[in-house]
């Protein structure tokens, strides 16, 4: 059977279960008569879009409208957006799950099943992003709290997910776990990919899994941007690996653009925005990122942007954020900054 004909036959046995399927994926939702009112097809509150829950006139079971946006599909749809997912496998995968079928065997040559949206595209991550919410008020803010991190509440690059998909590499074993989903934007704040950081879903940090971070899309020159103001000059900015490492000076220094590149190539690979000057790097104390930091500034220089490297006292500057406080890390970095950039950047005192 081609992925095709798989979406169909999928499609169709979940109609038989509509009424379900919407309980488990569109929890937010209400019976209303034949139909299952919700906002969208992202599990928004609302009433906007209806999904037919018996087939009536011809009309099959599962399908639905949103009014607001014009959006329609069927049940596949509702699994794929609700859980945040980028691969038809990912979403026939989930459906066999819930009608308790067994998993496909999907074929291994080039002949494989393609989705609509590759693996790692900027789409992808795009989609992603949009299915997601602000982060206060959730598991997301409360993780990066207990991290000592305070964003300005305007602050885009970062949203949470409640139910992001979740593949076990090694195993195969799918699930669904809250998220942390961080925006990898270009200079201009054009969403180019994002890092997916699964949380514990009692709010005791990270998820217990073997690799509880991971990005997709093209991360390659981009970052995840914290306190970036697309459109205004860049000249001085601060970069580095961790988005928790940047977070955590961002903290300190709200008015500083700081750029999280997610690893040490990427951090080498970093683009600088036009008009910059001036970039610090952020480097942690056991030096694994030094080829990234050396790299980069290299970069900066050929560019005739002066480059420092800001060191911690821990080993890394959440760590000194998280057990020294931010007085005492705004303290340490001011002897750090050229003496105009710590009083532009750094709070009185």
């Amino acid at each position: 059977m081609t992925w095709r004909g798989s979406a169909y036959e999928l499609a169709r046995r979940l109609g038989e279960h509509a009424e379900a399927v919407c309980r488990a994926y569109l929890s937010n939702g209400h019976r209303s008569g034949n139909y299952w009112m919700v906002g969208d097809v992202r599990n928004a509150r609302g009433r906007s879009m209806h999904v037919r829950l018996k087939a009536v006139g011809g009309k099959a079971a599962g399908k639905w409208v949103d009014e607001q946006n014009g959006e329609h599909g069927d049940l596949l749809d509702v699994i794929e957006a609700s859980c945040g997912l980028t691969e038809f496998r990912e979403v026939a995968d989930e459906a066999r799950r819930f009608l308790a079928m067994p998993r496909a065997q999907w074929p291994t040559s080039r002949a494989q099943p393609q989705p609509a949206v590759a693996r790692g595209s900027p789409d992808a991550a795009r989609r992603l992003f949009a299915m997601s919410q602000p982060i206060a008020g959730t598991l997301a803010e409360r993780y990066l709290a207990g991290r000592g991190i305070l964003l300005a509440a305007r602050e885009r690059a970062l949203r949470f997910h409640p139910g992001c998909y979740y593949r076990d590499l090694v195993t195969g074993e799918t699930q669904t776990l809250p998220a942390l989903i961080a925006a990898v934007t270009s200079v201009d704040g054009r969403i180019s990919g994002l890092q997916r950081t699964w949380l514990d879903p009692a709010g005791n940090g990270k998820a217990q899994l073997i690799d509880p971070r991971r990005s997709l899309g093209h991360l390659l020159g981009n970052a995840i941007w914290l306190g970036l103001e697309p459109g205004l000059p860049i000249p001085v900015m601060a970069a580095g690996e961790g988005v928790e490492t940047m977070a955590s000076l961002q903290t300190v220094m709200p008015a500083l653009p700081v750029a999280a590149a997610t690893s040490a190539n990427h951090l080498a690979g970093l683009s600088f925005p036009p008009g910059c000057r001036h970039v610090y790097i952020a480097a942690d104390a056991d030096a694994a990122g030094r080829h990234g930091i050396e790299r980069l500034s290299q970069r900066a220089g050929e560019s005739g942007i002066l480059a420092l490297v800001l060191r911690p006292q821990l080993g890394d500057f959440n760590d000194d954020l998280r057990h020294l406080g931010p007085a005492h890390l705004a303290a340490w970095l001011s002897d750090q900054l050229v003496p105009e950039d710590a009083r532009l950047f750094l709070p009185p005192g």
